[in-house]
């Protein structure tokens, strides 16, 4: 009885699984892998600890969008629109397609430079990429895209098999975490404010809500999804640690600095050995294609709620031809963009959409704990003192930190 009522348990939780492991694992995209691996490199395991507290505070606010989702069936921008009208949806979502196009952009550089490694032109992968993701959108259920997306979480697997290779200190890192020391440096404190911007970003907030709307799970399953959530949250932050591990190991004694994920990828080979540096473009490759994948749909899931279109991967163009229509744009102008434009652009790029990130998150979070405190809206499922107290303060340290970050900049 014990048994089949655990075998019972575990298909339940495989039933709901998904939306928050994808989550959390985008958010570890060809941006993060830079940041962390800039962070390891520059200042070695110094910034674990803040790595460790702002995936806690990832878990919170993806939390969130799961209560609200399976209380209301509805996904955050559609709530933004009805609760505070049509002119701060506007903002937000302007603001959200220039930085999710951007980050779009990143995803296939890094998809460039991890099979560029391998000897493939970006002439070649980049066509065949967007061809081959915007097929899979278009073309499959939202059961088949979820599965091909944890095809390639297990390309992750090649982060903690890089940290094994390259044999780090792991005494420092522990101690880094439970002891941590606050640097003072002007480009320490960016290079922390980064490392939070990097972790909790807006597209994550708007995919996680609208991916468990569109996969059905209701009030029945908020346990489960929260367990999902818990998983993809804890995860993304070890995966996370492993990029900054293996950087500190092999970077920081080095001085070497890196920007981009190609940086990092072509970095990593001559100093970490081949087959280290081949693993690391291996998991590179696969949370390129994740954010090449997460990031569209992110934007075309919000927009659509947004202002009342139909959306969801299971629709086909006649049924949806403005969601469909969004992917199509971004993953196509994505690949172009990085054939055509100069690379000192493209970092450019990626620098301004990581600002417009870093404006939009704290509007974007003072909506989602004012709807979630909203008992009118949530019922027994609003958040109580703790919660909201939790909630704010969150909100209150990332508007903080990214005033800081135009300041110290």
């Amino acid at each position: 009885m014990r048994l089949r009522r655990r075998r019972t348990a575990i298909a339940a939780f495989l039933a709901v699984m998904g939306p928050g492991i994808i989550t959390g694992f985008a958010g570890n995209d060809a941006g993060g892998v830079a940041t962390y691996t800039a962070v390891g490199g520059r200042y070695g395991y110094e910034l674990l600890w803040l790595l460790a507290i702002v995936s806690v505070s990832l878990l919170v606010v993806l939390d969130v969008c799961v209560r609200l989702a399976v209380v209301t069936g509805k996904g955050l921008s559609d709530l933004i629109r009805e609760r505070f009208g049509v002119r701060w949806t506007v903002v937000a979502m302007l603001a959200l397609i220039v930085a999710n196009g951007s980050n779009v952009v990143a995803e296939y550089a890094g998809v460039a430079a991890a099979l560029d490694l391998i000897g493939v032109p970006p002439l070649v992968s980049l066509p065949v990429t967007a061809a081959v993701l915007w097929s899979l959108i278009v073309f499959a259920s939202y059961r088949l895209v979820e599965r091909a997306l944890f095809v390639l979480i297990l390309a992750f697997v090649a982060y903690p098999v890089s940290a094994i290779i390259v044999g780090p200190d792991w005494g420092a890192a522990l101690r880094s975490i439970v002891a941590p020391t606050v640097p003072t440096q002007r480009d320490a404190i960016v290079m922390a404010l980064a490392l939070v911007g990097t972790t909790i970003t807006p597209y994550m907030l708007f995919y996680e809500q609208a991916s468990v709307v569109d996969k059905g799970i209701d009030e029945r399953s908020y346990g489960l999804a929260r367990l999902d959530v818990a998983f993809g949250s804890i995860l993304h932050g070890i995966f996370a640690l492993f990029i900054v591990v293996v950087a500190a190991t092999v970077l920081f004694p080095a001085g070497v600095r890196v920007e981009t994920a190609e940086e990092a990828a072509r970095a990593l080979r001559p100093l970490a050995g081949e087959q280290a540096g081949l693993l690391f473009g291996m998991g590179l490759l696969g949370a390129s294609l994740l954010g090449a994948v997460v990031m569209p749909l992110s934007t075309a899931y919000a927009i659509c709620e947004a202002f009342g279109w139909e959306s969801g991967i299971s629709h086909d163009f006649d049924d949806a031809p403005v969601f469909m229509g969004l992917v199509t744009a971004l993953l196509g102008l994505g690949a172009v963009v990085v054939l055509l434009v100069p690379r000192e652009l493209l970092i450019q790029l990626i620098v301004v959409s990581q600002a417009v990130n870093g404006v939009l998150l704290p509007i974007v979070l003072v909506f989602l704990f004012k709807l979630a405190t909203d008992r009118t809206l949530m019922r027994e499922r609003a958040l109580g003192r703790l919660g909201a107290l939790v909630g704010w303060g969150t909100t209150a340290l990332v508007a903080v930190m990214t005033a800081a970050y135009f300041v110290v900049r």
